[in-house]
């Protein structure tokens, strides 16, 4: 998978320099409040979910990215897609979504760099729809998935945790 860039930003797979302020990232209240049932991770935590994210790449050809601001260096988090098993009733589908750490909200990151996922999923790997699922009440997520065209599909809850949540789609504009 060649590494995918946009002007202020590389999209990358994983490694283990990753694992610690991903961690942080994790480790943020704020951060997590629109994950799941809000809970932070360990460290460990992290370093499986990484693993796994890594996993995905090797089975699927497509998967969460690291996002580094190429200015600096940082680890802002991620953006990718993957296959969203704990909402069974969407599926079978494909999920775009990300994750930043606080300091690097509002500076429109996550749209830029989720545009060039999109753009990979649909050129790259071919997929003909891309959903992204976020918690009734995350505005900056859903304000994100409105820039990137997506329309409102549904909303229904999250089994995992109870939470009501947004279903959000885009057609490939490649799509035959």
């Amino acid at each position: 998978m060649p590494i995918l860039e946009t002007s202020r930003l590389v999209l990358r797979r994983w490694d283990g320099k990753d694992i610690v302020p991903m961690a942080e990232i994790n480790a943020d209240p704020e951060v997590m409040r629109w994950i799941g049932g809000g809970t932070t991770r360990t460290e460990e935590q992290t370093k499986r979910a990484i693993e796994h994210w890594e996993n995905e790449w090797n089975t699927q050809g497509y998967g969460l990215l690291a996002v580094e601001v190429k200015e600096s260096g940082e680890l802002a988090g991620f953006v990718g897609i993957s296959v969203p098993t704990f909402l069974p009733e969407v599926m079978p589908a494909v999920e775009i979504g990300w994750r930043l750490g606080r300091s690097f909200w509002g500076k429109g990151i996550a749209t830029e760099a989720a545009r060039e996922v999109l753009r990979f999923g649909f050129v790259d790997c071919g997929l003909t729809e891309i959903l992204s699922i976020c918690q009734v009440g995350n505005d900056a997520s859903e304000r994100i998935m409105q820039k990137l065209g997506m329309h409102l599909e549904r909303e229904t809850i999250d089994p995992t945790c109870g939470r009501p949540v947004k279903v959000y789609a885009i057609t490939s504009p490649v799509a035959k």
